[in-house]
């Protein structure tokens, strides 16, 4: 194996540097060198299926990673995606390929295998991809995840669905229980393990003291929670996905990520390098035609369904070219779904070899195709940059210009305070600016634009910006590095009140909250309640939801305290209101 590693070294030591260079970053090197150095090229490694077998825990190692950057609650958030998203581009892009390949031939039964297995793309390119430009934050880098996370899902049914549509094959007359409960119970052996045995484990080993045992550790997890949902029929990434998810909270998750990262580079890119190996020169050099028109028609096929759902999502045009052409290669899934319907008799070993060989190869193109468009992209006019700041030491720093900062503004400047407007929409401050308005254009999040704000002379910062992450990013920095300077928030819900009030917000003002109140107000006198009466009811509820927010602060990470505190305080209120109409 000395000889085999050695190879495997020196081809990414020099072609991954290449790539990246040249703007097309690490994965194309990776395919490349595993074409030269593989049984097609110079043959220093013909191990192709071992090497390939060991690199796959690279993609494990990577879903394990993206499970600890992501909470669960984050994860309730887009269900919509994965499930809404994920499933039309699923079934959109195999019925689009699928007829594409009846139409050239292909039998039914075999075009359906093929329009499902080349439909998936690969989670171990897009990542990286999308990562090395620090795109994965982006709109096309989120909804890119979410559909690759509902591919995963959706992998383990399409190859239990391969045997029906083998000639001949009889579809079961009962739901195969012992399966789904191998699934079931590997799922909940995860969940539970990872949300009673992991940390304990880790404090058991003294934590990062060890640094060697921790690691072990670390690892261990990693290949256990895949191997358990391997032995169940599941995905070996979906189980460290979820192990990771578990994790995401923990303490260690920051040493986690820094000793995992290392073997998830290195074997993700082993990985490539295989499959570059696979790749069958031989048959590509018989079938050209075939190969590059077969490999043309996968990739605009896919980036023209991807493409319309974007704009469907109403995504602007920037993000839906980059979340189409994020997607349009063929996945590491392919090759094993093409090797189950071989095997089952419902996709021709030849018609399955021309597929692979395409799957290469698009897995080839994409990185060149997205580094392309990437150059266009930035091509275009960029971002302004942000204002020189004359802070002129203003008592008040004002984050945020929108509807809600320019009220504050106006009332500030009706009582001759001056103040200091940052704004980090550019087209916001041209419509500001427009109407006389004085605002800059900075993004308040960032210690150097608070600093040229005046932060260390004012008294008062008011925060407003749009977004929840925003306005925790800016009132964080804001209490680390400016202690004496006393912060008004605006909060969207209460979860986000929370939030706040964790980072020292006593009273965050929350969105709607009062001019509910009032227009309950009026809605009570409306229909007939004395003005006086309309008030008191208003200010009772009022003075209760506020004390049951903040009696709420210390259980807002626990649900079902939530919502045992939610229900009494209606009891609390009704009472209340009885009595006073008493």
């Amino acid at each position: 194996m000395l000889p085999t590693l050695v190879a495997l070294l020196t081809a990414a030591t020099i072609a991954v540097p290449l790539t990246r260079r040249a703007g097309f970053g690490s994965v194309l090197g990776y395919l490349l060198a595993g074409i030269v150095i593989g049984p097609a090229g110079l043959r220093l490694v013909t191990e192709t299926e071992q090497i390939a077998s060991v690199s796959s825990l690279g993609v494990v190692m990577l879903l394990f990673l993206i499970g600890l950057e992501l909470r669960p609650q984050r994860l309730w958030v887009m269900r919509r995606a994965v499930f809404g998203l994920g499933t039309a581009q699923v079934i959109a892009t195999a019925a689009v390929l699928a007829t594409l390949a009846h139409l050239a031939g292909v039998a039914w039964p075999g075009a359906i295998v093929l329009g499902a297995g080349l439909a998936m793309s690969s989670t171990a390119i897009v990542l990286p991809m999308l990562s090395e430009r620090e795109l994965l934050t982006s709109p096309a880098g989120r909804d890119a995840f979410a559909v690759l996370l509902f591919q995963d899902l959706a992998f383990i049914p399409l190859v239990a669905l391969v045997p029906l549509l083998a000639s001949g094959a009889a579809i079961p007359n009962h739901v195969p229980w012992v399966d789904v409960a191998k699934g079931v119970a590997a799922i909940a052996v995860i969940l539970i393990g990872g949300r009673f045995l992991m940390n304990p484990l880790f404090r058991a080993i003294g934590g990062a003291k060890t640094p060697e045992v921790f690691t072990a550790l670390a690892l261990l997890i990693v290949a256990g929670t895949a191997f358990i949902a391997e032995k169940s029929g599941l995905s070996p990434s979906l189980g460290a996905f979820m192990a990771g998810v578990l994790l995401s909270e923990s303490e260690y998750r920051h040493e986690l990520q820094a000793d995992i990262a290392p073997f998830e580079g290195l074997l993700l890119g082993f990985f490539f390098i295989s499959v570059g190996m696979s790749a069958d020169l031989g048959l590509a050099l018989r079938h050209p035609t075939m190969l590059a028109a077969a490999t043309a028609g996968l990739l605009i096929a896919k980036t023209a369904v991807a493409f319309g759902l974007a704009k469907a999502k109403r995504q602007d045009t920037r993000n839906a070219i980059r979340f189409a052409l994020a997607l349009p290669q063929a996945s590491e899934f392919s090759f094993v779904l093409f090797g189950a319907a071989t095997a089952a008799g419902a996709l021709a070993a030849d018609r399955a070899a021309m597929a692979t060989l395409v799957s290469a190869a698009s897995m080839i193109a994409t990185p060149i195709l997205f580094a392309i468009s990437e150059q266009r992209l930035k091509q275009a006019p960029p971002e302004p940059a942000f204002d020189p700041i004359d802070a002129d030491e203003n008592p008040v720093i004002v984050c945020g210009f929108g509807r809600v900062g320019q009220i504050v503004g106006r009332v500030l400047r009706m009582h001759d305070i001056p103040f200091t407007a940052l704004e980090r929409d550019p087209g916001q401050v041209d419509v500001v600016r427009r109407f006389g308005g004085k605002v800059f254009f900075g993004d308040p999040a960032r210690l150097d634009v608070l600093r040229a704000a005046g932060a260390e002379q004012a008294k008062l910062m008011v925060v407003v910006l749009d977004h929840m992450e925003d306005v925790l990013r800016t009132v964080e920095v804001a209490r680390r590095n400016f202690p004496h300077l006393k912060i008004l928030a605006r909060a969207r819900n209460r979860r986000h009140a929370h939030l706040l009030m964790d980072r020292g917000i006593e009273n965050p003002i929350r969105d709607t909250f009062h001019s509910s109140l009032k227009l309950a107000e009026h809605a009570l006198t409306a229909l007939g309640i004395d003005e006086d009466a309309a008030a008191r009811a208003v200010k009772l509820f009022q003075d209760h939801d506020e004390a049951n927010l903040r009696a709420a602060h210390e259980f807002h990470t626990d649900e079902k305290q939530l919502i045992q505190n939610a229900q009494q305080a209606a009891e609390e209120l009704a009472s209340l209101f009885e009595a006073d109409r008493g």
